[in-house]
């Protein structure tokens, strides 16, 4: 497994996000905490220690599933979370983290992260609750997600030191993170990709007349139109993936990280899914095989600009 630098720790090119963990929009049963545990034990023995969470994710339920699966393997783990800005005020900042800590059984964490932009509260004032919680030793390093790079480099004046990452919405199908990269790689700072499959557009599984139901029904890239946009990038995938003896979601996955400074999160809902993310983090693609997969990410970022999505998605809404 690869690894990029954070301050002094080194991460793990690929991680484990945990937004499905005890998840009702991903169908959770309670049944399934066993195999949470399994699959962050199995993530750990393969190398992957990038473990991310937040205080949504299921109310707190997927921190407390993680606190169980690290007991007696914390020191194993990067353990990042991430707080929900209602109201981020200095004082409910530091009781968010330390709530956060309490579920996952911990006094302290690698990454605390601000979950989502809050227009209303300055950011100095949020800064100012993560520079205590960073203070108290609570948080060795802080970052953001779903900022522009404006309000990137503005939480860092805010904070006066380093906000070390921004985790956004990143993979072939949605790039406008690129325009992170380059001041990212400059500064020894990390953007963190979510959705790093674009919830499993990319692994092939789909098709037009094909598209998956439950939390996924909403995702603009499941509309007919976005999906038969999609076919080059898909085919670009499945050819790569042969030479590799890979899976399309693999490779998707190997054209992320070969980008310096970034990290894929994908979840997983087995230890099988786990075991081939994480694979993916060895995977060294070919220069041509790098710009053969961009160039085909290039044009369905041509051909979606001429696509009218919303009568579909509505239409399948109503549809159910």
């Amino acid at each position: 497994m690869r690894h990029v630098q954070i301050g002094e720790d080194k991460a793990s090119v690929i991680g484990l996000g945990t937004w499905q963990f005890g998840a009702k929009e991903w169908d959770w049963d309670p049944a399934q905490r066993d195999d949470a545990i399994r699959i962050v034990h199995r993530a750990l023995e393969l190398g992957i220690n990038v473990i991310d969470t937040a205080e949504a994710y299921s109310k707190g339920e997927s921190e407390s599933i993680i606190g169980e699966a690290l007991v007696e393997r914390r020191e194993q783990a990067f353990l990042a979370s991430k707080l929900l800005p209602l109201m981020p005020l200095p004082g409910r900042i530091v009781k968010a983290a330390t709530a956060s800590l309490k579920r996952m059984g911990t006094d302290h964490m690698e990454l605390y992260q601000i979950h989502w932009p809050n227009p209303v509260v300055p950011l100095g004032v949020q800064m100012k609750g993560m520079r205590a919680v960073h203070a108290a030793g609570q948080a060795k390093y802080l970052g953001v997600s779903n900022f522009t790079l404006g309000m990137w480099k503005r939480a860092e004046r805010a904070l006066g030191g380093p906000v070390m990452t921004n985790q956004v919405q990143y993979n072939m199908l949605r790039r406008k993170a690129e325009c992170l990269l380059p001041w990212a790689q400059q500064n020894g700072r990390v953007v963190i990709a979510y959705s790093p499959l674009a919830q499993g557009m990319l692994s092939g599984k789909y098709a037009a007349g094909n598209a998956p139901g439950g939390v996924r029904k909403i995702n603009l890239f499941f509309t007919k139109s976005n999906m038969e946009a999609a076919k080059p990038v898909l085919t670009a995938l499945k050819e790569i993936s042969a030479k590799h003896d890979a899976t399309s979601a693999q490779i998707a996955l190997a054209w992320l990280v070969h980008h310096p400074n970034v990290i894929a999160i994908p979840g997983a809902r087995s230890v099988a899914q786990l075991e081939q993310n994480a694979a993916a983090g060895d995977i060294e693609l070919a220069e041509d095989e790098f710009v053969r997969l961009t160039e085909a990410a290039d044009a369905f970022q041509r051909a979606k600009a001429g696509i009218g999505v919303v009568p579909q998605l509505v239409g399948r809404l109503v549809r159910g």
